[in-house]
């Protein structure tokens, strides 16, 4: 497979149909990189129109209206979970099936249980996202890969669906389209991304942007495996998916390793 990573690096750029429509491109100041904290009083601003017309906003502008709202929110759940705000590194677990979105947080320390959030709409069924328009949330391990200030959806988180993963087993099955532009945003619409409160999403946006989007993970799994462990057996997944849910249940139990063990996913 010689040429495995050419044809991956392919596939990664096609397939730019939006998975969520209206979501127009990330401003360029929207890069991973850790911005501090504003030390103004919090009052509540998410009800506070951005002075910029829509396309020209920034990251920062999206700070200044509604960061230290956003922060003083978060910072009790952190106080009491004892992890220092910003923290070091971030990771969001996105169950499926219960439509809850965790919040886990470490400084120095282990991971800890910050906060849970309602999922207001992820559209599809258990089981991976394999094309352009099937409307599948997607399962797996993710990163963000960028902050939009811009989103038609108030705002909006890319993740970097397709990860190599996604792409290897695209390639190998040929699939020349997986589909793209999968997000963690606002409003209650759902093709194939995460859709949050405004005020949830106001919150996650502030937070990745103090911690650094480099440092913010996010899991997708079909149920909590902690409850019971994932399976590959519905009627058409792929071969490959009990690998994908081994990997989704490790990263999981690694940040709760005190919670009940399950099996493993079954082979």
């Amino acid at each position: 497979m010689k040429s495995t990573a050419k044809i991956i690096v392919g596939l990664a750029a096609t397939g730019f149909l939006f998975a969520c429509s209206g979501h127009k491109p990330a401003s360029p100041t929207a890069s991973a990189t850790v911005v501090k904290p504003q030390t103004q009083a919090a009052r509540k601003t998410h009800d506070i129109p951005l002075s910029k017309l829509p396309g020209q906003r920034t990251v920062q502008d999206v700070l200044q209206t509604y960061g230290a709202y956003a922060t003083s929110k978060l910072k009790p759940y952190f106080d009491k979970a004892k992890v220092a705000y910003p923290p070091r590194e971030v990771t969001f677990i996105a169950l499926k099936q219960e439509m809850k979105l965790e919040l886990w947080a470490r400084d120095s320390g282990e991971f800890r249980l910050i906060r849970n959030y309602r999922i207001r709409a992820a559209s599809g069924v258990p089981g991976p996202k394999l094309r352009q328009g099937d409307m599948q949330v997607p399962e797996g391990v993710y990163r963000i890969a960028g902050l939009n200030p811009n989103s038609h959806f108030h705002l909006s988180m890319k993740l970097n669906y397709p990860n190599e993963f996604d792409l290897f087993h695209a390639w190998q099955e040929g699939r020349s389209d997986p589909g793209s532009d999968i997000f963690i945003h606002g409003k209650a619409n759902s093709l194939g991304c995460l859709a949050m409160e405004d005020e949830t999403i106001e919150e996650l946006f502030v937070l990745t942007a103090h911690t650094g989007a480099e440092n913010v993970k996010v899991v997708i799994a079909p149920h909590d495996p902690r409850i019971f462990p994932l399976k590959a057996d519905i009627e058409g997944l792929p071969a490959w998916t009990p690998e994908l849910y081994s990997r989704i249940s490790r990263e999981i139990r690694a940040l709760s390793p005190g919670s009940k063990p399950v099996a493993a996913a079954r082979l």
